[in-house]
This record gives structure tokens, sequence and C-alpha cells, in this order.
């Protein structure tokens, strides 16, 4: 008799939990967009014969299901917690915890990767410079340049990379920058490189191409904690990161169009500072195209970058040297349109991507 009780009183158990969870699953409020993770979360798919029988619906379903389960981030945390402490895993759906800094491995080297790069950058020289424009390429390596392998994850060879990437590029002028570059320069939850740490960077691109930058800037430090891409991604405790930006006379006195929204904006966006992603305060985050305009520039220099997402910090300490900024990033914008903005002829062009775009090259249009 107490074997039956004890069989009943589980069977009860699991119905009532089963239907709390049904319960749950069907009228908790659903989000659609993860703030941890910085991206929309999947939308209940339309339900039809046609993606009945071809199983679109239940592979959409089930993405649906497991990006709005009741108290996701919660589940995430305990997940990526027991994955290093209990499991003792490296990582956790590619993300690892080392030294205080959070990263997502960068492994292995995708030559075709690079090698499809290299083909959109000739193909951008061949259409719009010539022998009139000075052209310079630079890579950025990402912080598992100065983490992974010593710490014993998987890490492509580096120097290889930046290797192939001149020679692939002969037709640019290479300025190297790791050399200049450590763990400490970037941030501790995110990807990016700080702004306050590669003043020296900017030095050795401005000198290369031909040009002097001051080193004289005021810092300043931005109040709100700032969380990378890669807390929310890893669900893993980390202490946050303080943004610094820097301003003198030139950043103080430039002008900055963006092209894709038709307005001017600050160098400096202080809304987006406060927003989601703080460190798109830098030029206002990944915009297509943007011109800076330097009023009181003591040459009528001028540079056409075409960057990715590093690019925004680096380049407001670069306008002091030049009368004008073009900003491209082909990641959203179609190369063939750029004729209608901007004016090649005798300007200085710079390729400055970071090891994560050439590595992953299908984002460049």
């Amino acid at each position: 008799m107490d074997g039956q009780k004890k069989n009943r009183f589980i069977c009860a158990l699991f119905a009532l939990l089963f239907a709390a969870g049904f319960f749950l699953c069907a009228f908790f409020p659903k989000a659609s967009h993860s703030e941890s993770e910085r991206r929309a979360l999947a939308s209940l798919p339309n339900l039809s014969a046609e993606s009945v029988w071809n199983g679109r619906f239940m592979s959409e379903f089930e993405t649906y299901a497991a990006d709005t389960f009741p108290f996701r981030d919660t589940f995430r945390k305990i997940q990526s917690a027991a994955a290093f402490h209990i499991f003792l895993r490296k990582d956790n759906h590619g993300i690892y915890k080392t030294e205080g800094f959070l990263s997502a491995m960068e492994y292995p080297f995708h030559e075709t990767s690079l090698n499809r790069a290299a083909e959109k950058i000739r193909s951008i020289c061949e259409t719009y410079l010539t022998s009139e424009n000075r052209v310079f390429l630079s890579v950025i390596p990402d912080k598992n340049c100065f983490l992974a392998k010593e710490n014993g994850h998987l890490s492509m060879d580096y120097a290889e990379f930046e290797e192939k990437t001149a020679q692939k590029a002969g037709f640019a002028e290479y300025i190297k920058i790791s050399d200049l570059l450590e763990r400490d320069d970037f941030y501790k939850t995110d990807a990016h490189w700080r702004q306050e740490r590669i003043t020296d960077v900017a030095e050795r691109l401005a000198q290369t191409m031909g040009t002097d930058i001051s080193k004289e800037y005021k810092i300043h430090t931005l109040q709100k904690d700032f969380y990378g891409a890669y807390y929310g991604q890893a669900a893993l405790s980390a202490a946050p990161d303080k943004i610094q930006y820097l301003t003198n006379d030139a950043i103080d006195g430039c002008i900055v169009y963006d092209w894709e929204n038709e307005k001017e904006i600050p160098v400096y966006n202080m809304e987006r500072a406060m927003g989601r992603d703080p460190y798109e305060m830098f030029l206002s985050g990944s915009i297509s195209l943007l011109t800076i305009e330097n009023p009181d520039a003591s040459s009528a220099k001028r540079l056409v970058m075409f960057r990715d997402s590093f690019g925004s910090g680096i380049a407001p300490l670069l306008i002091e040297a030049y009368s004008r900024i073009d900003l491209v990033d082909t990641r959203y914008i179609q190369p063939d349109f750029l004729e209608r903005f901007i004016d090649f002829q005798s300007c200085d062009v710079l390729f400055l991507y970071s090891t994560l775009t050439l590595n992953h090259s299908e984002t460049l249009k």
C-alpha cells in the first residue's frame, strides 16, 4: 500500500510539474529580444500544411521554444556554471574565461576566407584607385592572439595569418601593429580594443602614411559599467569594464556626417553610450558610410578607411592629420555605390580589418 501511494504521489507530482511547465510556456510573456545576448529571439513560426509537410515548422518551432523558454537566462547561467565548474569544460559554446577575460575562440585559420577578402580588396583598388593613390593595409589581431594558446585553448597561428595577409595584398603597403598590442589593450568582456590604449597604434599608422598626430588627449570615463557582448553570450559572472574615450581640439572641432541616415552625428554618441551596447558610442556603431571633416586641418590630405567595427575607436585619433576621412564598412554597403559619395582622386587609402572579419570574409560585400 505504501508503495502504491508513493507511485501515485510521484505520478501526481510529475503531472503537476508538466502542467505548470505547459502553462508557463504557453502564457509566460515572450520577449522578442535578448538583452544579454544582444540578438533578436525567434518568433512563433507560421503554421501551414506546407511548412508541416516539409518539416520547416517543427524546426523553426524548436528554435522558438528554446528562445522563449521561461526564465531562460537563469537556466543559461546554471548551464554555463555547470559546464565550467562541474564538468570542467574549457569553453562553453566556443566562449572561454581566463585571466579575468572572456573571449570567443577563433580557430582554425580559414585561408579560403582570407583569399576571398584579398580579392575583394583588390577589386576595390582596381575599380577606384590609380597610381596617384597611396594604399595601405593593416590587420588587427583579436585578443585570442594574446590569451588562447598560453591558456590551453585552440588558437590559429597569428604570425602566419599576418604574413599571408601581407603576401596576398601585395598591392598595398603593409603596416604591422600586432607588436604594439597586448592582452590589456582589449575589453575584458568584449572583442573590441580600448581607445585609450591604442594611441601608439594610431601614431604608427599616421607616421607610416606620412602624417603626424598629437599625443595630447584628454581622457574621459563613462560612468556606466560596460558589459560586453561576450558577457551575455557566455552567461558567466565577470567584472564589468569601464569605457574611456579621448578628446582634443581636433576631435572636438570635427564634423561627422552619417550618409546612411543622412544626418550629422557626434564623434561620441552619449545616447548610444547609455543604450544596449555602450561601445556603439564610438561614431554611433555599425554605420555603412561616414565622413569626418576637420575644418582646422593644417593640410588638404584626405583618407579613405575601409574598416570594420574596430575602426570606430581609432578613426577619431587620426582626424588631426587629415582634412577629411571617409569611413567605409563594406559589410553593409556594396562597393559599387561608393563613387556616388567619395572622391578617390589622390587620397590615401587604408584597409584596416580585424582577424575576426578577414577569417570570416563572407560578411564583406
